[in-house]
């Protein structure tokens, strides 16, 4: 592939590690796009080869100039707002679904390749099943806010039919090293990690729905390589267009995750319930599971990690290894 690479949201959790992946297979004509702002989110690009790192808005006013270049073969679209609490509506119309809208335009218009984050936030409660197929996009309900300004760029996409020429991700429970720096958006297995360590124990929220047991609510957790793996499969196959699950195929209980992070810290499971804060529990999903049937029918095959040994993975690379290949916890 000749020509540029754009990252969007570059120095995040997912961006970063594709921008890793990229570098591992020679590319270094690599410009991220992201906010840095005064946080550690800039650790993540240490050790990786990229030709600039360019601020959001910058980038913004490019697009919408078309002053960017010609010389640009890709962008995978990362940036967003991911925070699933977030109640700024205006704000999360703005940033996650409009800049969207104008990024996926300009690539269109230049013949560029056009990959982009949606999100498993899009399905609402489950109540309708997890098919992507996009003739099912109308029938989903979102429970939050961020959610909603992903499925309404899904709809634009799909309704001006252009489906074809560009892939969707709706990506499931993500989780691995570069999260640091997402607060209380990062996954429970760093935050299980980190209180393991100062208290010896975890905490996770009781149930509010009979036919979940605390902590049999259950969700598609994914390894994080597993997503670089179905994004860069999609950069590999231009021809291909669509949305696609990317999850497991295979919901797992909260039980079952803390008891793995427990088993790779070689320590006996010490598990507290808590209370769901009122505010979350109408908004809260008890269940999630990738349907794959699409994501295999375009070619994918490759195995998905099992949660044991991506949080395995996640503890030795990262969580307990400061000399990592994303600086240690932090």
């Amino acid at each position: 592939m000749a020509g540029r690479i754009i990252v969007t949201g570059g120095a995040g959790f997912i961006g970063s590690n594709i921008v890793r992946a990229l570098n591992a297979r020679g590319r270094d004509d690599v410009l991220v796009v992201d906010r840095l702002g005064r946080d550690a989110k800039w650790r993540n690009l240490l050790g990786t080869t990229v030709t600039d790192v360019l601020h959001k808005d910058t980038f913004r006013r490019l697009i919408r100039d078309d002053a960017l270049g010609d010389d640009v073969t890709a962008v995978i679209h990362m940036g967003a707002c991911s925070a699933t609490t977030e109640t700024d509506a205006d704000y999360l119309l703005d940033n996650n679904t409009r800049y969207t809208r104008e990024l996926c335009a300009w690539c269109l218009r230049h013949d560029v390749r056009f990959i982009y984050a949606s999100s498993a936030a899009t399905y609402g409660d489950g109540r309708r099943g997890y098919d992507d197929d996009p003739a099912r996009l109308p029938d989903l309900r979102p429970l939050n806010m961020y959610g909603f300004s992903k499925h309404l760029f899904d709809l634009w996409a799909w309704r001006e039919g252009l489906l074809d020429r560009i892939v969707g991700l709706k990506f499931f429970n993500v989780y691995g090293p570069g999260e640091d720096h997402k607060g209380e958006m990062r996954s429970v297995i760093h935050k299980a990690y980190g209180q393991i360590l100062e208290h010896g124990r975890v905490r996770l929220f009781r149930s509010y729905r009979p036919e979940y047991p605390d902590g049999g609510q259950v969700r598609d957790f994914v390894f994080v390589d597993d997503a670089v793996a179905v994004t860069l499969f999609f950069l590999d196959h231009p021809e291909l267009g669509g949305i696609y699950n990317c999850g497991t195929g295979k919901a797992r209980t909260w039980l079952d995750l803390a008891r793995g992070v427990f088993a790779a810290m070689g320590r006996e499971p010490e598990i507290e319930f808590i209370d769901m804060p009122p505010e979350l529990r109408d908004r809260y999903q008890y269940h999630t599971e990738a349907d794959l049937a699409r994501l295999r029918a375009a070619g994918y095959d490759r195995p998905f990690t099992e949660l044991e040994d991506g949080i395995r993975a996640y503890v030795e690379r990262h969580l307990g290894h400061p000399d990592g290949p994303f600086g240690g916890r932090r």
